[in-house]
């Protein structure tokens, strides 16, 4: 069997930057085991993988190299990045059934944008393990599906150096955002996800589902410019629209061919 492979560095205007997510286009679904095996082999933060369902529709999975992942936002751009690339040349805008229900991604001439579910955290008291693993303490933690600790500066958010090791002892929840106020931007972040076989994952859609609502109420703005500081960097442009949140960015196709199994 030959499977279409594209490897795509999304929220990144050119190669090397962004997160790299691999995108496999099937003609109908394999068994979980086997794309389980194709994204521990192709080894990037996610790979997703679609069945087309009628023009412009289709399902998408993503798969972490150790497990199945329910939201995933760098790889459903790489995968409209590539659709609108190669597949449906004509269409503006595509439309995905996935584990999280239904999403869309639209193109403009500049950027394209994702409609995802909001995830509004509400504030936790810091669990002594958390301030632990990040050796210092946040200004304020919430949850959502993920633990998000705020801080004061970007520095903080820059110069952290977390111990993933006690990262993993978090169980209560999928992955640890850290965030705070930015620089050039309205705030900046970092995600932490190592119980999915990720340290750090370079740049998260999915995380920004929580740190929208967050800073859009924060800010007192709807309309949000936001830097992910990991080693490749991202950069995202996000709108809250009450139960649902705008996440925009570039692509860049670095690779294309085609997996033998």
């Amino acid at each position: 069997m030959k499977i279409p492979f594209f490897h795509v560095d999304a929220f990144s205007s050119k190669a090397f930057g962004g997160n790299p997510a691999a995108v496999c286009v099937l003609t109908s679904w394999l068994d979980n085991d086997v794309l389980q095996k194709i994204a521990a082999e192709n080894n990037l933060s996610e790979t997703a993988f679609l069945v087309p369902t009628s023009p412009g529709n289709y399902d998408l999975k993503w798969f972490s190299p150790t497990t199945e992942i329910d939201l995933c936002g760098h790889a459903t751009l790489a995968s409209a990045f590539v659709l609108f690339s190669y597949y449906d040349l004509s269409k503006t805008v595509l439309k995905f059934q996935t584990a999280s229900g239904e999403l869309s991604v639209e193109k403009s001439e500049e950027l394209l944008s994702m409609n995802f579910p909001a995830r509004p955290p509400i504030e936790v008291a810091p669990p002594k393990i958390l301030i632990e693993a990040l050796g210092v303490e946040p200004r304020y933690v919430l949850e959502s599906r993920d633990l998000l600790a705020v801080f004061e500066d970007e520095n903080a958010i820059q110069n952290m150096t977390p111990d993933f090791d006690k990262i993993k002892k978090i169980k209560s929840h999928f992955a640890v955002i850290v965030s705070a106020p930015g620089e050039t931007s309205d705030f900046v972040s970092r995600f932490f996800v190592p119980n999915a076989g990720i340290n750090e994952d370079p740049v998260t859609g999915s995380s920004h589902c929580t740190l929208i609502p967050y800073w859009a109420k924060r800010l007192g703005k709807n309309k949000l410019h936001a830097y992910q500081l990991s080693s490749r960097k991202g950069e995202l442009f996000c709108e809250y629209m009450e139960g649902r949140v705008k996440i925009s960015g570039h692509s860049t196709l670095y690779a294309k061919g085609k997996i033998f199994i």
